[in-house]
Parts: C-alpha cells; sequence; structure tokens
C-alpha cells in the first residue's frame, strides 16, 4: 500500500513538473463564447500556442438541446496555464495534459457529457469488460446555452419557459481516459454513443506531439 502511494506521488511529480518552454494540452469545454474567448487569445498568441481541433456539440434530452463547445489547444506550459485560468473563472472546464501521458499511456480518448451519464457509461463499460483508466477529469455547473424545442407552442410562451432550462443544474464532465486493450475502443466508442456522450478518440496526438517536438526547448 505504501510502496502504491510512493509510486503515485512519482507520476504526480512526473506529470507536474516541468519549465516554462515544456509543451502541454489543454481541453477546455465551455459556452460558445468562452470558447470563442480563449481561440482569439491563442490566434493572438505569436504562435506560442495552436489550436489543435474544436468542436460544436449539442447533447438532446427530451425537449431541450444543451450546447456547449469544446476545443483542444497545445502551446508553451505558460500560455497554456493563462488560459486553463481564463476558462474557469469564465466557468468552463479545463483539463491540461502533459506529454508523460502521450508518452507513457495507450489508447487515450476524451469524453465529455453530463456527470450521471459519464457514470451510467462507465458503468456499461465494465459489465462487458471494456476496461478503460481514468487519467483527468474536471467539471462545470456553469451556464450552457439550452433550446426549448417546442415547436407547437406560441413564441411568448416558449420565451417564458426556456429560462427555466438555462440555470446551473447541469454537471458537465470533460474526461480523459486510456483504453487498456485496443479491441475494446469500439466497444467504448459504441456505448458512449449510444448514451450520447461526444468521444473524441486522440489516436493522432502522439503524432503531433512528434511533430512539434523540436519546438519544446526553444524560446518565441
Amino acid at each position: 500500500m505504501i510502496n502504491d502511494k510512493i509510486q503515485d506521488l512519482r507520476q504526480a511529480a512526473k506529470v507536474s513538473s516541468g519549465n516554462d518552454s515544456e509543451k502541454l494540452w489543454c481541453a477546455t469545454i465551455g459556452n460558445e463564447e468562452l470558447i470563442n474567448e480563449i481561440n482569439y487569445s491563442v490566434l493572438a498568441s505569436k504562435k506560442r500556442v495552436k489550436i489543435v481541433f474544436r468542436e460544436h456539440i449539442v447533447i438532446k434530452e427530451f425537449l431541450i438541446q444543451k450546447k456547449f463547445d469544446f476545443t483542444l489547444i497545445f502551446g508553451y506550459s505558460e500560455n497554456i496555464r493563462e488560459l486553463s485560468y481564463l476558462s474557469k473563472d469564465k466557468g468552463g472546464a479545463y483539463i491540461r495534459i502533459a506529454p508523460f501521458y502521450v508518452t507513457n499511456e495507450h489508447n487515450l480518448m476524451f469524453l465529455v457529457g453530463s456527470e450521471e451519464i459519464i457514470k451510467k457509461f462507465a458503468g456499461n463499460a465494465t459489465k462487458i469488460k471494456a476496461n478503460f483508466s481514468i487519467l483527468l477529469e474536471d467539471k462545470t455547473t456553469g451556464f450552457i446555452e439550452t433550446d426549448f424545442n417546442m415547436g407547437f407552442l406560441p413564441n411568448f410562451l416558449k420565451t417564458m419557459i426556456s429560462p427555466l432550462f438555462n440555470v446551473s443544474d447541469l454537471a458537465l464532465s470533460i474526461v480523459l481516459i486510456s483504453v487498456n486493450n485496443e479491441e475494446n475502443i469500439k466497444d467504448i466508442e459504441k456505448i458512449a454513443k449510444s448514451n450520447k456522450i461526444f468521444i473524441k478518440s486522440l489516436k493522432d496526438i502522439k503524432s503531433y506531439f512528434n511533430s512539434n517536438k523540436q519546438d519544446i526547448n526553444k524560446k518565441s
């Protein structure tokens, strides 16, 4: 037990250590306005940070559509820290991914969805022995844009009802997982999609890391 704790502490030190010339990934979820601001800051960073991809996600739940944006950026650690703090200050959620995970973990994938649905997903995955490990996670109950889809209602009623659903009761989670066996990836994807969870494989992230590796020790 003690040896396990020591090993965990050593791994945490490896993950968190680094200097301002180290490069990290940062995945952020939030409303469109927040992600626009983060991406604008990336474009103004004088190429110290790059946008890897951005996704607009819609989760449909009965008559409600919950909408938010998701972006993955890559760059120097001091810039990544600033942008992750911006995300947290404005109600978003983020996870910072050190090169340690990319070089030591296999089959990395992102999951984004409500906290309760992701827990249900985890239960379904264990039932069929599609094993995975949770590496990093964060969540937010910040404002997420919603649409109330009842076209048959008069506009004045929709205007009155819609604010009832724009409340901060949705715990939205972003999770980085490592799928233990490559043959389980399709099962994981199938379970995630059946639970209306956004899932993104990072099978190309190692190639992206290696292609930028030569810049890690350079200063802009």
